[in-house]
């Protein structure tokens, strides 16, 4: 089920903005890479379950409004995110049952987490989503680095093995689903947080179960050899979040460019076959017409003219060299710039680019960059177009205004 529509846009783009300008840098957990993650987890979770669109909706937009209230402050900050959402899209016409869900999910985040519908299950888990991801061990360290300058509660390392062992044994998922995608990994997490307990305190007392945990985990690791691995880029989710988002919102914006223009193409066609069909026959017999056709024909071609730029697609030369490709200058991302090479080269090329974290991300890049310059293009002949189509009608339908005041004339 794929949710994408104008609404959850614009969104994206208000609490992004909303989150990394209001919300304090002291919150270093509940930052815009965790609402990032919450949606997308969301997102993956209401997949698997038989949601509509419009409670898919209704899911995505608590997901993005839940840690909006962290603007002053964790005490009460749901029922602040609840408000903010609730007033913004209040503007925005959305009716009253729909908001009151919306509110309802946000308020089940509230720890701990009491859930009454399946839509507070899933925002519930796909809140704590991460402790079943790799970016546990990150988010980690940034939950212990907000909780040191929000609460001045600074720990040591074994009280912070403590808390966190406190925390991940009493948490449950509450859907099926969340279990399935996080559970495993949870349980490993839990795993090394006992092996770094008795790295810390070895005389400590374990259970019999911790300890089989323990012995469990170490013996896998030993009984796993060494692979040679494709280097890491520690980025984090929050990162490959943003690329998925940026990509997919450069591709919506082109599609809507592209609609725009058809219409206009569609339009100024219209006019134009029936100008000629109707108005020009009869010029021999109302001379008048003459000067506001030929307006209303040049305005008409004119638009078409720059709807049509718009959507020209441009060719390039197709091909990158070995060189480029070593010295990371290329972007193999974008068809028009391998279209000419051989199989070998861009297999090549490709497999090289996903060895290299670096050269994957400024490929990237490089790719988002020259969508927006092409992006801008567009949207600078599209203005252009609805400028003349807008000015150059009124100025036709006024000279016919004109024209038809004349006397006429044969």
């Amino acid at each position: 089920m794929q949710v994408e529509n104008s609404l959850l846009l614009e969104v994206e783009a208000y609490v992004t903005n909303y989150i990394s300008e209001q919300v304090p840098k002291e919150y270093a957990y509940h930052d815009i890479h965790h609402t990032l993650s919450v949606v997308q987890d969301a997102k993956e979770i209401g997949e698997q379950f038989d949601l509509s669109d419009s409670e898919m909706e209704i899911l995505l937009l608590a997901a993005w409004f839940h840690d909006t209230g962290y603007d002053k402050g964790a005490m009460n900050h749901e029922e602040r995110g609840a408000k903010y959402a609730r007033e913004y899209l209040s503007s925005q016409g959305y009716d009253k049952d729909s908001l009151d869900r919306i509110e309802s999910c946000i308020l089940a985040t509230k720890m701990p987490h009491q859930p009454k519908t399946l839509l507070d299950r899933i925002i519930c888990d796909a809140d704590l989503g991460h402790i079943g991801q790799k970016v546990y061990w990150e988010r980690c360290s940034k939950v212990r680095q907000e909780m040191a300058l929000t609460k001045n509660r600074i720990m040591t390392d074994q009280e912070w093995v403590d808390f966190e062992l406190d925390f991940m044994d009493n948490h449950e998922f509450h859907t099926p689903v969340a279990n399935q995608f996080f559970d495993q990994r949870k349980q490993k997490h839990i795993r090394q947080l006992h092996k770094q307990k008795v790295r810390l305190n070895p005389h400590a007392a374990y259970t019999v179960d911790s300890i089989s945990n323990i012995s469990k985990s170490l013996k896998k690791k030993k009984k796993k050899k060494k692979k040679p691995e494709i280097k890491e880029n520690n980025l984090g989710r929050g990162v490959e979040t943003m690329y998925r988002t940026t990509y997919r919102t450069h591709v919506n914006l082109s599609s809507i460019a592209d609609n725009k223009a058809n219409i206009m193409l569609s339009i100024n066609a219209i006019v134009i076959s029936i100008t000629l069909s109707v108005l020009t026959p009869r010029f021999a017999d109302d001379s008048r017409l003459i000067f506001p056709t030929m307006i209303l024909l040049g305005v008409c071609l004119l638009a078409v003219i720059f709807a049509t730029l718009s959507t020209r697609p441009k060719i390039t030369e197709g091909k990158f060299t070995v060189e480029d490709i070593k010295a990371k200058r290329s972007n193999l991302l974008f068809f028009g710039n391998f279209y000419n090479m051989k199989m070998e080269d861009f297999h090549w090329g490709m497999m090289e680019m996903i060895k290299d974290p670096d050269f994957l991300y400024s490929s990237m890049t490089r790719d988002l960059y020259w969508l927006g310059v092409v992006l801008a293009k567009k949207y600078r002949y599209l203005r252009i177009c609805y400028g003349i189509f807008m000015y150059g009608l009124i100025v036709a339908v006024l000279t016919f205004a004109v024209a038809f005041m004349l006397p006429m004339t044969e």
